[in-house]
């Protein structure tokens, strides 16, 4: 009977465990346009949006969770009006132009960010507490990006970066910057359910 009853129980958390994912991550993403698609890349043409961002230290894994404390803190009430800002999707992160490497991965600083909703503008949000994190309004622009599922080890980012700057190179798009890398969903979902980002800006 106990067994019985763990085992009702395990179903239980495993169901709740694939369904929170996807409930947790609906939430207001950055919006674009499709330009093209081929397979699992796509050049997007952003709309302008605004970001919070925070320079962090360290390693990349340390890095993105202590800039998400720092970003996390300031949309749930660590700012001048002590109030909430909705949540968005995704978390991203980016090495610092001065430290990247060609990887995309092997870096010691790095920016930390969340896209703020789009109801807000860069007069009517509120000013952070924490005099790390930036305001920062980003112009329109194209990126080229590849997603994917599943984890998101280093190792795993370095051979999708490698892969979205060969297809740029066959295509002839010319890509700038660092990559920018995107993760949708939370730490808990199932690595077959979350949506992982790598993405480069392209003059195309």
């Amino acid at each position: 009977m106990m067994l019985w009853l763990a085992g009702i129980v395990l179903l239980v958390l495993a169901g709740a465990a694939i369904a929170a994912g996807p409930l947790m991550s609906r939430v207001e993403q950055p919006k674009y346009d499709v330009v093209s698609r081929d397979g699992d890349f796509e050049i997007r043409a952003y709309a302008p949006m605004i970001i919070a961002q925070a320079e962090v230290q360290g390693a990349r894994k340390p890095a993105i969770e202590e800039g998400f404390r720092i970003v996390g803190a300031y949309i749930f009430g660590a700012n001048q009006a002590k109030a909430k800002i909705a949540m968005t999707a995704p978390v991203q992160q980016q090495a610092s132009a001065a430290t990247a490497s060609e990887d995309g991965v092997a870096s010691d600083r790095w920016s930390v960010s969340f896209v703020m909703p789009s109801t807000w503008s860069l007069d009517t949000l509120l000013r952070p507490a924490d005099d790390r994190i930036k305001l920062t309004p980003l112009p329109a622009q194209r990126m080229i990006a590849l997603t994917f599922s599943g984890s998101y080890s280093n190792g795993i980012l370095a051979e999708k970066i490698r892969e979205l700057r060969d297809y740029a190179q066959r295509k002839g798009l010319a890509v700038t910057g660092s990559p920018l890398l995107a993760f949708y969903n939370p730490p808990w979902t199932l690595p077959m359910l979350r949506r992982n980002e790598v993405m480069l800006t392209c003059s195309c």
